[in-house]
């Protein structure tokens, strides 16, 4: 009986080790990706002196184009066209391009343009729990014009779950062009 006892006691305790290594090994991954973001972000900012950054609860908002007007808050609508990349490399490219809804941006990805629904204008309503998370974070501020790219690990966006092309726990960059945005 006492063997029993420890055989049971040995498994549990190399099951409970097993998922603490795979959890450190995702965190881990989050931190290199992370890094990655980091010098992404370092490069785009040294070729574009008019861009700046926005740390926002895990998301980096790269600011390309300014916008105007007043910024989106929660329950706000937003209107934008918006390029989805896995963060993978160094760059944004139709290497790593996983979807878009700009027709120009498929077109020049080389992806069949003949469905025009799928190049509509996105809008939606943040907090309505339809995004990402790492989406959400990033989209919460921007304002009508404004040219931005988010930029988050896979810890925001679709974490263990696959999705499509986008492998798991992918860091993603989304390039977001918003058109209007109303608070009401």
């Amino acid at each position: 009986m006492k063997s029993f006892y420890s055989i049971a006691t040995g498994l549990i305790l190399t099951v409970l080790a097993a998922g603490s290594c795979a959890k450190e090994s995702r965190e881990t991954q989050y931190a290199a990706q992370e890094t990655r973001i980091e010098s992404f972000v370092n490069s785009q900012l040294s070729a574009n002196p008019d861009a700046y950054v926005v740390h926002q609860d895990g998301t980096e908002r790269l600011v390309l184009v300014e916008g105007s007007g007043d910024a989106l808050e929660s329950g706000g609508t937003v209107s934008f066209y918006w390029a989805g990349y896995i963060m993978n490399g160094s760059s944004l490219n139709s290497s790593n391009l996983f979807g878009t809804n700009s027709k120009d941006i498929a077109e020049n990805a080389g992806w069949d343009t003949s469905d025009e629904e799928a190049f509509r204008i996105e809008t939606l309503t943040l907090g309505s729990d339809a995004l990402v998370t790492g989406l959400e974070n990033g989209l919460y501020g921007v304002k009508g014009g404004q040219e931005c790219i988010l930029l988050f690990s896979g810890k925001y966006g679709f974490g263990k779950r696959p999705l499509g092309t986008i492998p798991a726990n992918a860091a993603l960059a989304y390039h977001i062009w918003v058109e209007s945005l109303s608070n009401d």
